[in-house]
């Protein structure tokens, strides 16, 4: 049997071949069961399960697989005649529309473009299936242009073809009534996670009906709940859907035309319902906690046991290189070795040679790695079960073995764990103590002979936002250490000194108002450096990117004049001390106790730096970089003569190198890329640097570049690791949510009931909905898992730069519109408006296939585009088309002036208009290039935040519109239009904004109210007021979400969850948008205009 199923799998991976097998080795119970779809005679449930679809009888028992391989397949939906089934699958890098026979057999692709598509119903025909795509809204269409949000639907013939729309309304789970002359379905309103419970919000989705002859919407429901999954019931008189009317998503049943209460199906007080269907005699089938269910009306829910074979071949460890997986090395101080972090493993490899050993061997991660100062332990972080972070040594016990690339007995010891967070660790230089940060904001230092834990700066001083944000510095004596202190401010750190023993107060020799970013030690303690935005050129916006230098500050005035020696008095200097230092070299030949005496003093004045000199240190501060820059690392020598860092003035990073005496500067190695890390060798002929994942050296004299060989795999257990990350994430809101008491759910219990679907999951699409649903129980914005897969040679439909007329059915493609900026708008092109395309590149446009298929895998190529005018005339032009993401943006750039047309129409040019598009610098810089240009001799200012995802730029946003004029400027008498403040907008204005705006799209008009600066308008904006840290995973394709700062307003209380009411409420129909018009901004304008 196991033959049989291992030559089926290699079939399937070549052409999905589907098929009624069922595995008799040994069965399970099947958990974490998905996308369930019940028969049109209620006899059979297809299911998806570990990326695969099977089919179990109404009553459960041993399922059967209709797919297999290693592609996903998803949401399968039946035909009405029960022959066909339709689903989800992403063997071709995206996911596409496939159907097979539902006994079984060849699967047919009916999709061809890289949009994911996904079905939904078949028509009542059973001839066509009905599925979403993210693809670009009709030409006519005035709403804000997002394939993220708004899904098209279409239909497409059961034996391929090409697709036609039916609806551009933003569409998803949508279903036929009974005769199919109307579409039930759900809304999508904006960015907040789908599997996010229990938040009452304008966000929310709603259920509509769709007449497919008037091509009228009608909401069913308007309500600030969540609004689900519709389906018909067969007579076509009610709809089934869930809600979250009693805390929990349910089923309950509507009806359409009788005005009857609704009526409530199941009552599950925990765990949503989901995925809902129906057969035509009206049983229902759904999933709940992992489970699959059927209900008839009148009876009670029925949970099916149902019980899939289990594939022994079935793998569970990949092999992957080591290679472009780096994330942190550290270079042994002899200079031999390098540790480094790869996939939360720890390794070493030698600097010379091809030696790598694997250190660690665990599901969990390690990270954060320092070695010891006599090379022979290394120290860590390590995340093991669920107490959290602990610090961790291993030391090499066989004494013949002094290196750990090629050792074969190591030892591993716990040094700090228990129930708080332990990481960062830190040798001191002599070896005798560890400093680390406990509870991710609090320093201590761990004696390793007494075991005994000193504190050195407390809680309430630094508030960290991502785990090692904040940094710290042991001195050369290991008396003292250097650390970023935020004195309990948000977003600057100084430097502070503090004493090793805990002693003494905590000294700031610096306190800049730009901060000192990383201090380290320098020149043997005799300096301290430091970043600094202080001279450099920043953003417009308070939270953009900012260039920066290296600075100095010298502990000893001594070496501090013999910096600002020049060259030639240097090295006279040099030579003079070499004299002396000969001299006194021959006098200690002469005296042995003498010798003796001065090699100790010596070695203690080299060490000793326990009284620092911190009196008029600020007097002794320089400038180490000549330029400011946007600086990733740097390192200096130990006699300050040569500084290198990383820095990108062009394109990408490059190591420089600077003489801060001579500010002799050059590029010293041409690298590109993003690279962090720079380390350098004791005799500091070698620099050693991270770029794109790997570790090369680089000849500090001649720029030479090497790569160091991180040969060999790493064996990863994947389902290890995935239990890892769920229960990372879990740990990560019991530390990091913003709220301490996790909006006082039974966060241990959640923990405990997801848990147990680990096992069922093979996959990360699983997986990441697993993690949703987890993080989706703590009502809060800003959650959930993501995951972006990697694929070989995917599909990539290119873009014409052009939009179409997708309802129409004749030969060749419809243009509607060519986009501003794109590959056919061009002076010399004869395709316009109402021209139609025959053929691309001699592939006829007709019924009988996708047309994205011509175009696929053609970014950046010539393609021959064959049609006619709307005058007749024939054209042939070769034009080279575009990536989606460059039509997107031409695509927002031509809403945008759509809308600006439309103001300036509307208003007789009285009103200026402005599109916030995110909240950072990019956007700010383009809000007040139009603001202060083209729009600075308008009455009044609409500021249009619809659909803006956030970011940070509430305060430079709500400052730029605060504007009132304290001064006129008036040269020989002439009193100016203008005056102060003259960077500032200070006429009327008002904020347009949706039930889509986010985060600090949120924040802004929020402040904006609170500060009585004008109206807002439009729909109310759910409350997502917090700063989130998205948190990359060690598996890098996956990315969680944690809410981690709150903003607290006038209400005393955070603003997650406190929805912003707009002054006026204005809702933007569907009847109304797709044809061209904007209730919003008309509104907006008639209530400027009455100023």
């Amino acid at each position: 049997m196991k033959k049989i199923l291992i030559n089926l799998k290699s079939i399937v991976l070549v052409s999905l071949i589907c098929f009624n097998i069922t595995i008799v080795s040994a069965q399970t119970n099947a958990l974490w069961l998905r996308y369930p779809a019940i028969s049109p005679d209620g006899k059979t449930i297809v299911f998806s399960y570990q990326g695969n679809l099977y089919k179990v009888d109404t009553k459960g028992g041993a399922a059967t697989a209709l797919t297999v391989g290693s592609s996903h397949s998803t949401m399968p939906v039946w035909s009405h005649d029960g022959q066909l089934i339709a689903f989800a699958n992403n063997r071709h890098g995206n996911f596409d529309v496939f159907v097979i026979p539902s006994s079984g057999g060849k699967a047919t692709r009916l999709t061809y473009n890289s949009a994911n598509d996904y079905p939904y119903d078949f028509a009542i025909s059973s001839k066509e299936v009905l599925f979403g795509s993210a693809r670009q809204a009709p030409a006519e269409s005035v709403r804000f242009p997002s394939i993220r949000l708004f899904q098209n639907l279409y239909s497409v013939n059961v034996s391929g073809g090409r697709p036609l729309l039916i609806s551009a309304a933003g569409v998803e789970n949508a279903h036929f009534n009974s005769d199919g002359s109307s579409i039930v379905f759900q809304d999508r309103k904006g960015y907040e996670d789908p599997w996010r419970k229990h938040h009452t919000s304008s966000v929310t989705r709603d259920i509509w009906l769709y007449n497919l002859q008037t091509k009228s919407y009608t909401a069913l429901t308007n309500e600030e709940i969540e609004y689900r999954e519709p389906v018909f019931s067969s007579d076509g008189q009610y709809v089934y859907y869930l809600n979250e009317k009693d805390g929990n998503l349910n089923i309950y049943k509507k009806g359409i035309r009788l005005k009857i209460a609704d009526q409530q199906l199941t009552h599950f007080t925990k765990n949503p319902v989901r995925h809902l269907s129906i057969a035509k005699d009206n049983t229902l089938s759904f999933t709940q906690n992992g489970e699959v269910y059927t209900l008839k009306e009148g009876q009670q829910a029925v949970k099916l046991n149902i019980t899939i074979g289990v594939d022994a071949e079935t793998a569970t460890v990949a092999n992957l290189p080591l290679n472009g997986q780096i994330s942190q090395f550290e270079l042994s101080p002899d200079g031999k070795q390098l540790a480094y972090i790869s996939r939360g493993e720890l390794f070493v490899t030698s600097v010379e040679g091809d030696f790598t050993k694997r250190i660690t061997n665990t599901p969990g991660q390690e990270r954060m790695v320092k070695w010891s100062p006599d090379n022979k332990s290394l120290v860590y972080a390590a995340e093991r079960g669920r107490d959290g972070w602990g610090i961790y040594r291993t030391v090499i016990t066989n004494k013949e073995e002094p290196y750990f690339f090629n050792a074969t007995a190591l030892r591993e010891e716990p040094l700090i764990t228990g129930k708080t967070d332990n990481f960062q660790p830190k040798f001191s230089l002599d070896g005798k103590s560890i400093a680390y940060i406990e509870e991710r904001n609090i320093l201590k230092v761990f004696n390793l002979n007494t075991k005994k834990i000193v504190t050195l700066l407390p809680s309430g001083h630094n508030h960290s936002y991502a785990d090692g944000d904040w940094d710290f510095a042991w001195s050369p004596d290991s008396k003292w250490l250097l650390v970023d202190d935020q004195r309990n401010y948000f977003g600057l750190s100084n430097a502070a000194l503090i004493k090793a023993d805990g002693t003494g107060e905590i000294k700031h020799p610096i306190l800049s108002g730009f901060g000192e970013e990383g201090a380290r030690w320098q020149m043997d303690g005799k300096m301290i450096s430091w970043l600094s935005s202080k001279y450099g050129r920043k953003s417009l916006a308070t939270q953009g990117s900012r260039e920066v230098d290296v600075f100095g500050a010298f502990l000893d005035q001594e070496a501090y004049d013999s910096f600002n020696l020049n060259k030639e008095e240097f090295l006279l200097a040099k030579e003079r001390r070499e004299k002396e230092k000969k001299e006194k070299e021959e006098q200690i030949k002469n005296d042995k106790k003498n010798k003796l005496d001065q090699a100790g003093k010596k070695e203690d004045e080299k060490k000793e730096i326990s009284e620092l000199s911190l009196e008029n240190v600020k007097d002794r501060v320089a400038r180490l970089t000549i330029n400011s820059s946007s600086i990733s690392d740097y390192v200096l020598t130990k006699d300050g003569s040569k500084l290198f860092y990383l820095a990108a003035f062009e394109k990408g990073y490059d190591l420089w190198l600077t003489e801060p005496r001579t500010k002799e500067t050059k590029i010293l190695a041409k690298l590109g890329g993003s690279p962090s890390g720079i380390e350098i060798s004791s005799d500091e002929k070698s620099l050693f640097v991270m770029n794109r994942g790997n570790i090369v050296k680089v000849d500090a004299s001649s720029g030479k570049i090497t790569p160091i060989s991180s040969k060999g795999e790493l064996n990863l257990n994947t389902a290890a690791e995935r239990e890892y990350i769920f229960n990372h994430a879990w740990l990560q809101v019991k530390k990091k949510f913003y709220d301490p008491t996790i909006h006082g759910i039974d966060w241990n219990g959640y923990r405990e009931n997801y848990a147990r679907f680990l096992p069922h999951i093979n996959n990360n699409f699983d997986f990441q909905e697993l993690l949703s649903e987890l993080l989706g129980e703590l009502n809060a914005s800003h959650t959930g898992g993501r995951y972006a897969p990697q694929y070989n040679n995917p599909d990539v439909t290119a873009t014409l730069g052009l939009l179409y007329d997708e309802t129409y059915a004749g030969k060749g493609l419809m243009i509607a519109d060519v986009i501003q900026g794109g590959p056919v708008a061009k002076a010399n092109s004869k395709i316009k408006k109402g021209s139609i395309l025959y053929e691309i590149d001699g592939n006829i446009i007709d019924d009988a296939a996708d047309w994205a298929k011509f175009l696929n895998r053609k970014v950046g190529q010539y393609v021959h585009l064959t049609g006619k005018t709307s005058s007749g005339t024939n054209f042939n032009e070769t034009v080279k088309p575009i990536s989606l993401n460059e039509e997107i943006s031409l695509m927002y750039k031509r809403w945008v002036e759509g809308r600006k047309s439309y103001v300036e129409k509307i208003s007789e040019g009285k009103i200026g208009y402005v599109h916030v598009e995110g909240m950072n610098d990019a956007s700010f810089r383009e809000v007040y290039d139009r603001v202060m240009g083209e729009n600075r001799d308008k009455e009044a200012l609409i500021v249009d935040t619809r659909f803006n995802g956030g970011g940070w730029l509430h305060d430079d946003l709500n400052t730029f519109l605060s504007g009132k004029e304290y001064l006129k400027f008036a040269p020989q008498g002439e009193v100016l239009k203008g005056g102060e403040p003259m960077a500032r907008w200070n006429k009327p204005s008002a904020v347009v904004m949706s039930e889509g705006n986010y985060s600090d799209a949120f924040i802004f008009p929020y402040v904006y109210k609170q500060n009585g600066l004008g109206k807002l308008i439009g729909m109310p904006v759910p409350g997502t007021g917090t700063a989130v840290w998205w948190e990359t995973q060690i598996d890098p394709t996956l990315i969680f979400g944690i809410p981690m700062i709150g903003t607290i307003g006038k209400e005393n209380r955070p603003t997650e969850n406190l929805q912003v009411e707009p002054d006026i409420k204005v809702p933007l129909p569907y009847q109304d948008f797709l044809n061209g018009k904007d209730p919003q901004l008309e509104t907006a304008v008639k209530e400027l205009l009455k100023k």
